[in-house]
C-alpha cells in the first residue's frame, strides 16, 4: 500500500521528528538512528509481534507522566504519537524479555559459529541484561541434519518464528515447520532430510541467533571479523544479484547477501550463496601453461609473456572468442587486441541471435524492464515459457510477492496497515493473486500459479500472439490448440486488463524467438490499453547482456570462418567451448585455428587442447563490469590478491596489447575510459561505481574490519614480519583494516557494521530508511530503457502449430538451479544436490514405446547417442520430450532438436 507523502510529527523522548505517517514504531525509530532491540520484525517481511522485545512507553500526551508499555513494531507512527525509548520502564521491560528468552539458550558463544556477528549478542548488550539468575536444568533439543547447506543447532532457539515466516510465508517452503507441545517449541523438518526450497541459505541471515549457520563455511570456519570481504556480484546467472565475498587463506569462505533495494534487497538463492566452491577447487589453474607432448607444463609468468608474444602474436590472422561469464572490460580488452572483425561472442548463434532480439526490444520498444525488486510491485503477472525457478531464481522469489498483491488490497481497504503482517495475513487466508504459466510442463510456480497451461514451444508463442490479440483486436487473430486453451487465453487477456500493473515474464531458455516476440506483443498491446506494463527476460548468463551489447560476430561466425583456414592462432578469454558446442565441432575448431591460447581459472576440455594457457581470475581475484538481464551495469571487486600468476583477464590482455602495440592501459578505470568511448552505449557504465581516485578525505576504503586480527601471526611460519598489504591500484578499496571507517559509497559496501550492531542487522544504518534505497542511491546503473516510439513495433511472424513427428521426439531443455550452471557444479556442498541425468516423457509416450519410469534409453541425434534412464512427467505435451541442460555428460547438446529415443 502506497504511503505516499504525507509525513507526521512524532515525538520520541520529548524530541520532535518528522516521519512517514503510517509506518510502525520500530522502522521508524531505526530509521532515524536510534538503537531499539528486536527480534522478529524483519524489514522484508514485516511485524506479528512475536518476541516482544521492541517495548516502549507510549504517552497520551505532553502532561501524560504514567503511560502504558506498546510493543513499537505493531504501533503505527501517526501524528502527534509520543513515546520513550529510554524510560527505566521500557529499558527494564526489554532487559528483563531478553532474559525470558535466554533462559534455556545455552552458553556457547566462544564456539558458536554466530558468535561476533550474532544479532542475540548485540540485542542482549543493547538491553542492559548482564546476568541470568535461573539455576534449573536447560531444555535441549535433537539437531537435525537439513543437507549440505545448513547446520541446525536448535538449543540456541529464541522462538523468535523468522525462520518459518520466511521459509513458508516468504520463499513458499512446504518442507519446513514449528512443531509445539506445552512449552517446548522446535523448529525444523517433520523428519531429517535436505531442505528443499532454493532459498534455504537466507535462514542463515534471517535466524538472529545460531540455530541456523553456514555449514559450508563450517567446514573452514574463520571468525567473521577476520575475514578480507569485497562488494560483488553474483555470476551464477543473469539477474546480478549483490553479494558481499569473503576470503580467509587465499581462499573464499562465505558469501552473503549484499543489500541492494532494486536488485535482490535483503535475499539471494542458494546457488548464489553457496556455489562459490570452484573458486577454491583443486582444479583451478594458478601458473602459466605451456603444453608439451599431451601434458601441460607449468611456466614462469615472465617467460609465458614473452614465449605467447613470439609464438601467438607471430601470426597476423588472430581471432578472439569472448564469453558471457567474462567482464564487459575483458571482453572489451580482447577486441581490442584482436580487432573489431576479428572477435567472436563466445555463444552459438541460435543463442546470440535471442539475446540480442530481447535487449532490442527492452532497448526499442516502449515497454520498460522492471529491476528485480520492482517485480515485487506488480499485481499480475504472465510467465510465458520459462522455468524461471531454475533459470533465475530471485525472479521467481519477486513474482512470489507480486502473487500477494492483488489479495491484500482487501486488507488495506480495512485499514490495516501493509507492515501488519498478522492481520494482512488473516484476511488473505493464502489467497494468491493473478499469476498465469504457460509452459511446456510443470514448475515449481505451479504453487502459486491461478492457471498453468502446458504445450509445446511453437505453440505457447501462438498463445502469446492470441493473448496480445484479445488485449489489441487490431492484431491478427490467431487460432489456438483447443477449447482449454482459448479459455486460458481469455481469462489471461481478462485478468491482465484489469491490473494495475501487470507483468509480462519471458525468456531465451527454450531458444524460440517466437516465444520472445509474443511476450513483447503481449507488453505492447497492454501499453497501448493505457496499463503501466512490465516486461522482463531472463538471460542465460551473467554478462550475456553486456557481452551481446559488444558483439557483432558469434562463434557459429569463428566455426565458419576456420573451416575457410587461414587462422593462425586462436586466443579463449574464459570460454570452455566443449560447454558450448558439441565435441566433435569444438575438436574441429580448434584444430583450424593454428594455435591456441586460453585464459580461463578452471581446468577443461578446453584448456587440455591449448598451446598456452594462463591463469585468468575468478569473481574473487578480479575485478570488472557485468550487464544483467536488466541491462543494469555493476561493478565486482577483487577480493584479495592471490599470491600466484592469476588475474584479471584485461589485465593479461592488456599486457599483450602493450607487447605488440606500445598501447597500454594504467589500471581498470583506463580500460573503462578507452571502453566508453568506443560503445557510447555503455557510457554509463562508468559512473557504476567510483573510480579509484575516489578517497574520504585521503582514505580508501578498508576491505578488513576494524576488529580484524592476527596480521602478524598468520604468516608467521612464512616470515615473522607482517608483510606490506598489496596495492589495489584498479579500486577505491585497500587490502587492510585502515581506512575510512564510516559508510562508504553504496558500490563500494565491503560489508556491513556499525557500533553495537555487528550481524547483518547493521544494513539499516546504511539505509536512507529501513528497507529504502542504500546512502547515495542503490549500486549499478541502467543501460537500456524503453523507446518513446517504440521503434521494435509489433511482431507478426506467427509459427505454425508443432506438428510430431512419427518415431521421434522434440527434445526440449529441462534446466536444474543444482546442475544446469557452468562453475556451480564444480563446488562439493552444491553437488550433492545434482540429480542423475535423465529424459522426461509423458505416460501416453511411455506406453506407446513400452517403457517405464527407470528404463535406460538411447537418444539418437545428429550422429551422437546419449544413454539415460527415462522419467515420467505427465504435464510434458505428447511428442515431447525433456533432457537436463548442463549436466555431466550432456555439455554442448543444441537444443532443441529431434531425436530417436529406444529402450536399451
Amino acid at each position: 500500500m502506497p504511503l505516499g507523502l504525507i509525513m507526521a510529527k512524532i515525538f520520541v523522548d520529548n524530541i520532535e521528528y518528522e516521519v512517514p505517517d503510517g509506518k510502525n514504531l520500530l522502522e521508524v525509530c531505526l530509521s532515524l538512528g536510534f538503537n531499539l532491540t528486536y527480534f522478529c520484525w524483519h524489514p522484508a517481511m514485516h511485524s506479528v509481534g512475536a518476541c516482544r522485545q521492541c517495548g516502549v512507553v507510549n504517552f497520551k500526551d505532553e502532561n501524560d507522566k504514567r503511560g502504558r508499555l506498546v510493543m513499537a513494531c505493531m504501533q503505527a507512527a501517526t501524528n502527534g504519537i509520543r513515546i520513550s525509548i529510554e524510560d527505566p520502564r521500557a529499558h527494564a521491560f526489554r532487559a528483563g524479555n531478553i532474559e525470558a528468552l535466554m533462559l534455556n539458550h545455552p552458553h556457547d558463544c566462544p564456539v558458536c559459529d554466530e558468535g561476533g556477528e550474532c544479532h542475540l549478542q548485540d540485542m542482549t548488550l543493547m538491553s542492559g541484561h548482564n546476568y541470568r539468575r535461573n539455576t534449573f536444568k536447560k531444555r535441549t533439543h535433537y539437531n537435525q541434519y537439513l543437507g549440505p547447506f545448513i547446520n541446525h543447532e536448535m538449543n540456541r532457539c529464541i522462538q523468535c518464528y523468522r525462520c518459518v515466516r520466511f521459509y513458508n510465508d516468504y520463499a513458499g517452503g512446504k518442507d519446513f515447520a514449528v512443531f509445539a507441545a506445552h512449552d517446548d517449541v522446535y523448529f525444523g523438518r517433520q523428519e531429517e532430510g535436505a531442505l528443499e526450497n532454493e532459498f534455504s541459505g537466507n535462514l542463515v541471515e534471517v535466524c538472529p541467533t545460531g540455530v541456523f549457520t553456514d555449514k559450508v563455511l563450517r567446514k573452514h570456519y574463520t571468525r567473521k571479523w577476520d575475514l578480507t570481504s569485497a562488494p560483488s556480484v553474483c555470476h551464477q546467472c543473469s539477474l546480478g544479484c549483490n553479494i558481499l565475498a569473503s576470503e580467509r587463506y587465499g581462499g573464499i569462505r562465505r558469501i552473503l547477501t549484499r543489500y541492494n533495494g532494486d536488485v535482490n534487497g535483503y535475499f539471494i538463492c542458494d546457488r548464489g550463496r553457496f556455489g562459490y566452491e570452484y573458486a577454491n577447487s583443486d582444479k583451478r589453474i594458478k601458473q602459466a601453461l605451456k603444453k608439451s607432448g599431451n601434458t601441460l607444463q607449468h611456466l614462469s609468468k615472465d617467460s609465458a609473456l614473452q614465449e605467447i608474444k613470439d609464438f601467438i602474436f607471430s601470426g597476423k590472422n588472430i581471432i578472439g572468442i569472448g564469453s558471457p561469464r567474462a567482464s564487459l572490460e575483458s571482453n572489451f580488452m580482447l577486441k581490442e587486441l584482436v580487432g573489431e572483425n576479428n572477435f567472436y561472442g563466445g555463444i552459438p548463434k541460435q543463442e546470440s541471435a535471442l539475446i540480442s532480439q530481447a535487449i532490442s526490444i527492452l532497448h526499442q520498444g516502449k515497454v520498460k524492464t522492471p529491476s528485480l525488486k520492482e517485480v515485487e510491485s506488480y499485481d499480475a503477472v504472465l510467465i510465458l515459457g520459462e522455468d524461471i525457478t531454475n533459470t533465475a531464481p530471485m525472479l521467481a522469489l519477486a513474482v512470489r510477492q507480486a502473487a500477494k498483491n492483488k489479495p491484500r488490497e482487501k486488507a488495506y481497504a480495512l485499514k490495516i496497515p501493509h507492515w501488519d503482517d498478522a492481520a494482512v495475513r488473516e484476511i488473505v487466508q493464502g489467497e494468491i493473486g493473478p499469476v498465469y504459466l504457460l509452459t511446456t510442463h510443470h514448475t515449481k510456480l505451479d504453487e502459486i500459479s491461478t492457471k498453468s497451461q502446458y504445450t509445446t514451444p511453437d505453440d505457447i508463442a501462438r498463445a502469446g500472439f492470441s493473448i496480445a490479440q484479445q488485449i489489441n483486436h487490431s492484431l491478427p487473430t490467431v487460432d489456438t490448440a483447443d477449447d482449454a486453451m482459448q479459455a486460458f487465453v481469455a481469462a489471461v487477456a481478462r485478468d491482465l486488463l484489469n491490473a494495475k500493473r501487470p507483468l509480462v515474464i519471458s525468456g531465451t531458455s527454450l531458444f524460440s524467438s517466437s516465444v520472445i516476440q509474443a511476450a513483447a506483443n503481449i507488453a505492447y498491446a497492454l501499453k497501448d490499453s493505457g496499463k503501466d506494463a512490465g516486461l522482463v527476460y531472463a538471460v542465460p548468463e551473467v554478462n550475456s547482456t553486456g557481452m551481446s551489447m559488444m558483439a557483432s560476430k558469434d562463434l557459429d561466425d569463428a566455426i565458419a570462418r576456420a573451416n575457410e583456414g587461414g587462422i593462425d592462432a586462436l586466443i579463449i578469454t574464459e570460454n570452455d567451448l566443449y560447454y558450448r558446442i558439441e565435441k566433435n565441432k569444438a575438436d574441429d575448431f580448434l584444430k583450424n585455428c593454428g594455435h591456441v591460447l586460453v585464459l580461463e581459472n578452471l581446468q577443461n576440455e578446453t584448456t587440455a587442447k591449448a598451446d598456452y594457457v594462463l591463469p585468468a581470475g575468478t569473481f574473487a581475484e578480479s575485478t570488472g563490469t557485468v550487464v544483467n538481464n536488466e541491462g543494469r551495469a555493476q561493478r565486482f571487486y577483487q577480493v584479495y590478491k592471490p599470491s600466484n600468476d592469476i588475474c584479471s583477464s584485461w589485465e593479461w590482455l592488456n599486457e599483450f596489447r602493450n607487447s605488440v602495440s606500445d598501447t597500454y592501459a594504467e589500471n581498470f578505470d583506463a580500460v573503462v575510459d578507452e571502453m566508453v568511448k568506443r560503445y557510447p552505449d555503455l557510457q554509463k557504465v562508468k559512473f557504476a561505481a567510483p573510480d579509484a581516485n575516489f578517497r574520504k578525505g585521503t582514505q580508501k576504503i578498508p576491505r578488513e574490519t576494524a576488529r580484524y586480527s592476527g596480521r602478524t601471526a598468520m604468516l608467521a611460519n612464512i616470515n615473522v614480519s607482517e608483510p606490506k598489504p598489496p596495492v589495489d591500484k584498479d579500486s577505491p578499496l585497500s587490502f587492510t583494516m585502515e581506512g575510512y571507517q564510516g559508510i562508504p559509497p553504496s558500490a563500494d559496501i565491503p560489508f556491513f557494521w556499525s557500533p553495537g550492531w555487528n550481524s547483518v542487522q547493521s544494513i539499516n544504518r546504511y539505509q536512507t530508511e529501513v528497507g529504502g534505497s542504500l546512502h547515495g542511491g542503490n549500486p549499478g546503473v541502467r543501460l537500456l530503457e524503453p523507446s518513446e516510439e517504440n521503434k521494435s513495433g509489433y511482431f507478426d511472424k506467427i509459427p505454425e502449430r508443432f506438428t510430431k513427428k512419427e518415431g521421434e521426439w522434440w527434445i526440449i531443455p529441462f534446466y536444474h538451479i543444482y546442475g544446469s550452471d557452468e562453475l556451480s557444479v564444480k563446488g562439493p556442498a552444491l553437488a550433492e544436490r545434482i540429480p542423475s541425468a535423465y529424459i522426461s516423457m509423458n505416460e501416453k509416450d511411455l506406453n506407446k514405446n513400452n517403457l517405464r519410469e527407470g528404463d535406460k534409453v538411447t537418444i539418437s541425434f545428429s550422429g551422437d547417442k546419449i544413454n539415460v534412464p527415462v522419467k515420467e512427467e505427465n504435464t510434458l505435451p505428447d511428442g515431447v520430450a525433456g533432457l537436463p541442460k548442463g549436466f555431466e555428460g550432456l555439455t554442448g547438446v543444441q537444443f532443441p532438436f529431434w531425436g530417436k529415443i529406444t529402450k536399451v
